[in-house]
């Protein structure tokens, strides 16, 4: 009997040092996940800073007017990464 507990603890021990290191992958998946998910979103908000060019407040069509917005993209300089790279 007491081997058999021996033996139970030893696998139920095993299995826990698994899970806890599954448990930590996930978490630096997730922390990676969530840095990629940020740039994403910062470099789309970059994308979409778009101005109207040459269409007065009073003939954009955010104003109600017949006119329509001809959006121009402004993209930011890309930054160099860290180590210069």
């Amino acid at each position: 009997m007491r081997a058999e507990l021996d033996e139970l603890e030893e696998q139920l021990t095993k299995q826990l040092a698994e899970l806890r290191a599954e448990r930590n992958e996930l978490a630096v998946a997730e922390r990676v996940l969530e840095r990629v998910s940020q740039q994403l979103a910062d470099e789309r908000a970059v994308l979409i800073a778009v101005s109207c060019v040459n269409c007065p407040t009073a003939g954009s069509p955010h104003a109600g007017g017949r006119r329509r917005c001809r959006p121009e993209i402004r993209r930011e300089p890309d930054r160099e990464a860290p180590g210069g790279r």
